[in-house]
């Protein structure tokens, strides 16, 4: 498929198309760690376009060299071996200029312009840039850099605002530049294979279509935890918190995908509306069903757990930001009325983990003298790719004894050859390939933050402490407490 893509994207004659690829904030973690490694195995396995041109712009004084040392650590040992990544980053080019100076931005405007040697020539911009430099930047690319022979598009990252608010205005602002198809919101969680497949899972399966709805699930549970805290990013987190930064995103768009209705066709068009309905079905949050914490130091553990979050240098000392949330979610529709949707998320816990933990209702009349636990099916979305059924079985003997089983299928096993893509990798071929199914429309930003917009301003102006768990545990004792009133069963 995706190098079914790539022959659409060189056309029949590829000498006729050209693209570039420009990446503003070329300096930043986010382009040494993902942008510019991703372009590369893109590249590697010959998945980008044939003629294309890549250019980094910040505002340090940098050279290409300085880049691909930085990426270094972020590329595989083996493709530094390779003759081939010193192929790659002679495609690229470096240009050092201000964001807000329209001068340096007609100057990359010129170099990009001279590079376009094709009849049709498109022009990709990646933000990878702090979000109060969006409405600037994309003023100054209205003016000075678009395409004149081709098209361009746009990819901004999370966050996108901070509330109802401010994310209504950065819509409107884009709106008043370009139209919504030039628009590439990126949430990487929707370019992951496990949350993609749940489209699969839900609508090709006859077993678990029927099943998803109030009368046969209990509770769903979603959740991601990280292993470690925030490592110096206190400038950035805590003006955001751990809400803003996986839940009101991350998290709220797997919901959509185990609640949605069967969309018309697998189109992006057909697939956002189904996700959009449902969404307007989810009430707000209310305070009374979320649980925020913040890690504190474990005097037990080596380096970065030894000290909590009030201990880094970058956050302030009275910081109230939590670092770890739970907040049940209810839809009100028929479908759905009533089910729990658990959503919990944090930092400095006890492993790296996300996934979808569908729970069962219990069997009706229980005739094994209570010894039935409920079903699950699990859906592993990292590390380790995984789908699990969990049920109950008879033991094998004489006797009716049962037991629970799990039905397992992990990724590593089954496609044992097969290198999965990264998130990043699928995604930035779909804007190549102008798909934006795994892209947030702005209908759906607008009901994200409808549904955690009044519940952060009550955390915030009635200045809630978050509670204390310890670095390396399972968050604050208090969020299990809730889950299992929620009427989830561990």
């Amino acid at each position: 498929m995706l190098r079914d893509a790539v022959k659409d994207l060189n056309g029949k004659n590829n000498q006729k198309f050209s693209y570039t690829f420009t990446i503003l904030g070329a300096s930043g973690n986010l382009a040494k760690k993902k942008i510019y490694p991703t372009l590369w195995a893109l590249y590697r396995d010959e998945l980008l376009p044939k003629n294309i041109n890549i250019i980094g712009y910040a505002r340090s004084n940098l050279t290409v060299a300085d880049i691909k040392s930085g990426c270094c650590s972020y590329i595989s040992k083996t493709d530094h071996e390779s003759e081939k990544i010193g192929l790659f980053f002679r495609m690229n080019r470096y240009i050092q200029g201000l964001y807000d100076s329209s001068k340096d931005f007609r100057n990359l405007n010129d170099v990009i312009s001279s590079l376009e040697k094709t009849p049709s020539a498109n022009r990709i911009y990646y933000l990878a840039l702090p979000p109060g430099l969006y409405t600037g930047v994309t003023s100054i690319i209205k003016e000075e850099g678009m395409s004149s022979k081709g098209w361009t598009r746009i990819i901004i990252e999370k966050p996108f605002g901070r509330d109802s608010e401010s994310c209504h205005a950065l819509s409107m602002h884009l709106f008043s530049l370009f139209k919504e198809d030039q628009i590439y919101r990126i949430d990487h969680y929707l370019g992951k294979e496990m949350v993609q497949n749940l489209m699969a899972l839900r609508f090709a399966n006859r077993i678990f279509s029927p099943a998803c709805n109030r009368e046969s699930i209990a509770a769903v549970r979603i959740l991601f935890k990280e292993p470690f805290g925030i490592e110096g990013r206190g400038g950035y987190f805590d003006n955001y918190g751990i809400i803003r930064d996986v839940m009101q995103n991350h998290l709220l768009q797997i919901l959509s995908l185990v609640a949605m209705d069967k969309p018309v066709s697998t189109c992006a068009e057909d697939i956002r509306d189904e996700k959009v309905k449902v969404l307007r079905c989810v009430e707000e949050v209310e305070l009374g069903n979320v649980v925020l914490g913040q890690y504190v130091g474990n005097p037990e553990l080596d380096g970065e757990a030894k000290n909590g979050y009030l201990d880094d240098p970058t956050v302030p000392n009275d910081s109230l930001t939590a670092t770890y949330a739970l907040a049940a979610c209810f839809i009100n529709n028929e479908k759905w009325q009533g089910v729990p949707f658990i959503l919990s998320c944090g930092k400095a816990l006890d492993e790296r983990k996300a996934e979808v933990r569908i729970q069962f209702r219990d069997v009706c009349r229980d005739i094994f003298n209570g010894k039935c636990k409920r079903n699950e099916l699990v859906i592993r979305v990292q590390p380790c790719e995984a789908i699990l059924v969990r049920l109950m079985n008879k033991i094998p003997g004489i006797t009716f004894d049962i037991e629970e089983m799990e039905l397992d299928l992990r990724y590593k096993s089954k496609y044992k050859d097969l290198v999965l893509p990264d998130a990043y990798e699928r995604l930035l071929l779909d804007v190549f390939c102008g798909s934006q199914v795994n892209f947030v429309r702005n209908d759906e930003l607008d009901e994200a933050w409808r549904i955690f917009t009044p519940v952060l301003r009550k955390i915030e102006e009635e200045k809630i402490k978050p509670l204390s768990y310890m670095f390396g545990s399972t968050g604050p004792s208090q969020a299990d407490e809730l889950i299992e009133r929620l009427g989830f069963k561990f």
